[in-house]
């Protein structure tokens, strides 16, 4: 039944991928971000499977080390995200999501590559996002429990998990090492990841925390960045590409694989015919 129920879940992000690949893709395009995660495996394997006629000319630029592995390993060509001229941006950018509510707010980073990806999403022209069916939630911290990753200053840790409990985080930890290495995990960047769960948040930009009421996205997401010590949250919120035209960390569109064989792509409410 396990792996009845993992093959299920792969050929799901493998549909996804495919489906936002088509849709997304143009030929005529140029610069391409590539996210980290699972689902960004068949990403990948969608572009490559187009062939050389279609990616010899374009440029792509990854997350993190394990995308950086996968475009090579492709054949596709890579670039570093440091290397985009200023005011240049990326035609569209594919990355994953470990939660996504219905006004595509997101939490990222259970992979600890959440600065990275934010920096690649808001170069890009267009984010769009590959998930599968596990991934769709009503709000934010319903199916996702672990928490709200926050990447932080390892010498501010202790401080900043006081300041969630403050704010009222259940529990928030600092994310272990892996599986026989002491400490805590250490980023690309050199920082710490807390995982910080809250309540599950509500859409919007209001909040009323001091009578009884939870967080939104926005709200929780403005009082997280300003807190001295941390680097960059796993929480993407604000616009869309549709909106602005260059720092949007919203998808303008999310692909989800389903159980059932079918994809199913949700667009901001505003882009919906």
């Amino acid at each position: 039944m396990a792996t009845s129920s993992a093959q299920l879940v792969e050929t799901s992000k493998r549909l996804a991928a495919y489906q936002a690949v088509k849709d997304y893709l143009l030929p005529t395009y140029t610069r391409i971000g590539i996210g980290s995660g699972s689902t960004v495996v068949y990403v990948v394997e969608a572009i490559a499977a187009l062939g050389p006629v279609v990616t010899a000319s374009m440029t792509f630029y990854p997350t993190g080390a394990q995308s950086e592995e996968l475009i090579e390993a492709a054949g596709l060509n890579l670039q570093y995200i440091n290397k985009l001229a200023p005011g240049d941006q990326l035609d569209v950018a594919f990355d994953g999501a470990d939660e996504v509510d219905d006004d595509l707010n997101l939490i990222k980073g259970g992979g600890a590559c959440l600065w990275q990806e934010k920096i690649v999403a808001t170069a890009a022209k267009q984010f769009v996002c590959v998930a599968d069916f596990r991934k769709l939630s009503s709000q934010l911290g319903t199916s996702w429990t672990k928490g709200i990753p926050i990447e932080v200053l390892p010498m501010a840790a202790p401080r900043i998990l006081g300041e969630l409990k403050h704010l009222g985080s259940i529990n928030p930890k600092i994310r272990e090492g892996l599986p026989g290495k002491a400490g805590a995990i250490v980023t690309d960047n050199g920082m710490w990841i807390i995982d910080a769960p809250f309540p599950p948040l509500a859409s919007g930009k209001d909040c009323n925390v001091d009578e009884g009421g939870s967080w939104t996205v926005d709200a929780l997401a403005d009082r997280l960045i300003k807190i001295p010590g941390v680097a960059e949250i796993g929480l993407f919120y604000g616009k869309n590409g549709l909106q602005v035209q260059s720092g949007a960390q919203k998808p303008v569109a999310a692909y989800f694989g389903m159980a059932d064989g079918t994809v199913k792509i949700k667009t901001p409410p505003s882009t919906k015919a």
